[in-house]
C-alpha cells in the first residue's frame, strides 16, 4: 500500500500533520526523507503541535535529537550527520519507549529503525506544492494510513 497525496499550502501541510498526530501512539515511527526545503521539519513542527506540544521545536542538526513533552512524550531526531557512522545512540530506547518518534534522514539509519513505521517521502513540486508519499510497513501502519484518508 502506498498513498499518495498532493498538498497546496503550508496550512494544509499542518492540516495533514495535526490529523496523523492524533491518530499516533506510543512507539510510532515516522521516517521522512525529502531533499533540503522539501518540508520534513515544517511537517514535523506540525505534528508536535498536534502532539500538544507547546515549545517551539526546531531541527536537531546539531545534537542529533530532540525530546519534547506533550500528548504523548515526542522524540525528533535528525541524522543527517550520521552518514557513515555506526554510533549506537540508544536505539531500543528511542524507538521502543513511551514515545512517538520522528526521524529525518531515516536512510542513513536504515539498520536501526523498527521492522515497522510509517516512511513519508516530501518532494517539493513548487514553492508552496508539495506531494507526500505514505508508505506503510506493517499492519498497525496500515491501518493508520487508512484512517487517516477515509
Amino acid at each position: 500500500m502506498i498513498v499518495e497525496k498532493e498538498v497546496i499550502s503550508i496550512e494544509e501541510t499542518q492540516r495533514l500533520a495535526h490529523q496523523l498526530a492524533e491518530l499516533l501512539e506510543p512507539q510510532d515511527t515516522i521516517t521522512l526523507e525529502g531533499d533540503l526545503g522539501a518540508g520534513k521539519t515544517t511537517f514535523t513542527q506540525a505534528l508536535a503541535k498536534g502532539l500538544g506540544i507547546s515549545r517551539t521545536v526546531n531541527s536537531p542538526t546539531f545534537t542529533i535529537m530532540k525530546q519534547y513533552e506533550g500528548r504523548l512524550p515526542f522524540n525528533h531526531l535528525d541524522v543527517y550527520r550520521l552518514a557513515d557512522s555506526n554510533e549506537d545512540l540508544g536505539w531500543d530506547e528511542i524507538f521502543f519507549g513511551d514515545a512517538v518518534t520522528v526521524v529525518e534522514w531515516a536512510h542513513l539509519i536504515e539498520e536501526y529503525l523498527p521492522d515497522e513505521r510509517l516512511a513519508i517521502e516530501i518532494y517539493r513540486i513548487d514553492d508552496s506544492k508539495r506531494k507526500f508519499v505514505l508508505k506503510p510497513i506493517g499492519k498497525r501502519y496500515e491501518r493508520l494510513c487508512e484512517e487517516l484518508f477515509k
